[in-house]
């Protein structure tokens, strides 16, 4: 059982012999307990997910969720051992990939082996009592779960603060070719927080030839200022600063510093779908060279899960984007950006997306765009585990 922090996961170095006597000895005490139950002989139930864990997770993971103390373990204990107790790691995955581990054992996520699978001694209810305890061992609940970490949209901006590199491209579809990509960084500050850098690189072609440059650098910080599991609603306010480090003459640059406030909800809808909204304004220090703005971005989608639920996971999306601005005569662009998020490594830390821009209104300068990102959950782990 795995929370999501680089603590969480365990690295075990043991030997093979203790390996096999772990994991016989813990599976063998569940499953008699379990019959005993059943059997109605008086023996101890497993009602509660802390009777699941003292049962068969305490004798590797401890009595308080930290690790069973080296003098007990058997093996070496290595500075990776994870700790339920912490909170970063405790909180940021979803209820499924913990699930995901429970039922299937460590690979079912593209972990150690070590990690038995118990999906022939416990029922999925007791799966869920086992998680729902392990979540109660952070001592600081406004920690927001990772069940609203809902799937990352092309342009919407997500409520939940994130631990990731993005690596994202938009390409004009028709016309004159150009586009940009981004390298977005962002990192996690405490339990509501986030902070982002963003670094484009744009090329264009025009009669003069082909251009390529580095575009506007931006920096970003992220507050959640409400998040609630038992309505499955999650709101953060935000904001960014656009620096013009990019060529304005060739077209890759701005020309006055940006900056943008914003607003961010995530809801979970029904039979895993969800909603994510986002609005705000664009303020540029200088007006007269570029307009101020309003826009509005909105991603309805739906998960689709292989294995039962506890496999892969893709996510189709549709994104509403409107922006105007706030000038005289001025009129609202909308656009659709049908897209979808596709798992690459099994432990689903490493995601890729692609989608297509088509502007609605106003189509004379506005091309459509092929888009698409790469994401990396470095949390998870490096980018070349958790495939298999």
């Amino acid at each position: 059982m795995w929370p999501r922090n680089r603590s969480k996961f365990i690295v075990f170095r043991p030997t093979r012999d203790f390996l096999a006597m772990a994991a016989v000895v813990g599976i063998v005490w569940i499953h008699g307990i379990a019959l005993s139950a059943q059997s109605g002989n008086g023996g101890l139930k497993l009602d509660t997910g802390q009777e699941i864990y003292m049962a068969g997770c305490v004798s590797c993971h401890g009595p308080d969720g930290k690790g069973q103390p080296q003098t007990l373990a058997g093996f070496e204990r290595p500075s990776t051992f994870p700790d339920f107790t912490d909170c970063p790691g405790a909180t940021p995955e979803p209820d499924v990939q913990w699930r995901a581990v429970i039922t299937e054992g460590g690979p079912g996520r593209g972990f150690s082996q070590i990690m038995p699978s118990f999906k022939d001694m416990l029922t999925q209810e007791q799966i869920g009592k086992v998680i729902e305890y392990l979540r109660s061992l952070c001592p600081v609940k406004a920690w927001p779960r990772g069940n609203l970490n809902l799937p990352l949209a092309m342009i919407t901006e997500k409520a939940y603060p994130e631990n990731e590199v993005v690596i994202t491209g938009s390409y004009n579809a028709h016309g004159a070719p150009g586009g940009t990509t981004s390298v977005i960084y962002e990192k996690r500050i405490g339990v509501s927080s986030m902070i982002g850098a963003i670094v484009p690189y744009s090329f264009k072609q025009d009669s003069n030839g082909n251009h390529a440059a580095f575009g506007d650098i931006a920096l970003e910080f992220k507050r959640k200022m409400f998040a609630s599991l038992k309505t499955g609603s999650i709101f953060s306010l935000g904001g960014d600063i656009s620096i013009p480090t990019g060529n304005s003459t060739i077209g890759t640059g701005g020309l006055s510093t940006l900056f943008e406030t914003f607003a961010a909800y995530g809801q979970l809808l029904p039979r895993d779908s969800f909603l994510q909204l986002q609005t705000g304004v664009e303020l540029p220090v200088h007006p007269d060279k570029v307009p101020r703005a309003y826009f509005m971005r909105t991603a309805i989608g739906k998960t689709f899960s292989t294995e039962g639920g506890l496999g892969r996971r893709w996510s189709p999306m549709l994104e509403i984007i409107a922006d105007r601005d706030l000038v005289t005569g001025a009129k609202t662009n909308v656009d659709l950006a049908p897209e979808l998020q596709i798992p690459l490594s099994r432990r689903m830390h490493i995601l890729g997306a692609i989608g297509y821009r088509i502007p609605v209104n106003n189509t004379g300068a506005r091309p459509r765009q092929l888009m698409f990102y790469l994401l990396w959950d470095f949390p998870d782990g490096g980018l070349t585990q958790g495939w298999r």
